[in-house]
């Protein structure tokens, strides 16, 4: 029984995924949002609950990666899609515009193929981890519904849509080592720099709140510098 609990969580990773993209087509992408918030915390719990059993198993791998491209590859193009149907509604752009936000989900699916096929990512990431591609996008909704610091014209502007869809579409596929939250021991030597990135995750959402997870992949890529120009 116990070597299919982590399956039933990766199910609901897809699920959530699924519902986030009923609202986010509805038109309800704060909603949608919190659905991914949901998924990734699945996402996260899946793995952790592999690696306590000691479970795993093929199927569980490619299930996972089935419910990611869900969740994490058809809905940051799906949200896209919608904050760049809200730009360019004025009429100054072409009505095909908001379809470029869909290029993030084919590059979520090269990044899928490329990590359950690369013997590199054992212990570590290469290129964007496409949770983390997908917070980014999911926080964009919030930041607009909670928006504390005015930034609303800014966000739905086509001009910084497209080049966030153009910027997390190559970081998910460039060779870039990035470090993984996966804890073996709790030892500050060995995890130093996964501590150091979650106590300042935490202290940016705690004063930022959602405007923060821009913040915060931003502050993974540069904290996995060291490691980068190690190698």
């Amino acid at each position: 029984m116990k070597r299919h609990l982590p399956n039933a969580v990766t199910c609901l990773n897809l699920l959530c995924g699924c519902l986030a993209l009923t609202n986010i087509f509805a038109g309800r992408l704060e909603m949608g949002a919190w659905f991914v918030a949901a998924a990734a915390a699945a996402d996260f719990a899946d793995g952790l609950l592999a690696r306590a059993l000691r479970v795993s198993s093929a199927i569980g791998k490619d299930l996972d990666s089935l419910a990611d491209m869900v969740s994490f590859g058809v809905v940051p193009g799906a949200i896209f899609f919608q904050l760049l149907t809200r730009g360019t509604g004025s009429g100054s752009l072409p009505e095909w515009v908001p379809y470029i936000g869909f290029l993030v989900s084919i590059f979520s699916a090269l990044r899928l193929a490329k990590f359950n096929n690369d013997t590199r990512q054992t212990t570590s990431f290469i290129g964007l981890p496409t949770p983390a591609c997908t917070l980014v996008v999911a926080a964009l909704p919030l930041i607009l519904a909670y928006d504390q610091f005015g930034l609303a014209p800014i966000i739905l502007h086509p001009a910084l849509l497209l080049g966030l869809t153009v910027l997390l579409s190559g970081l998910l596929v460039a060779e870039l080592p990035l470090f993984a939250l996966k804890f073996k021991n709790l030892r500050w030597a060995d995890n130093r720099r996964r501590f150091m990135f979650l106590l300042l995750t935490a202290g940016l959402l705690l004063v930022l709140r959602a405007a923060a997870v821009p913040l915060v992949v931003l502050l993974y890529v540069l904290l996995s510098v060291p490691k980068t120009a190690a190698r």
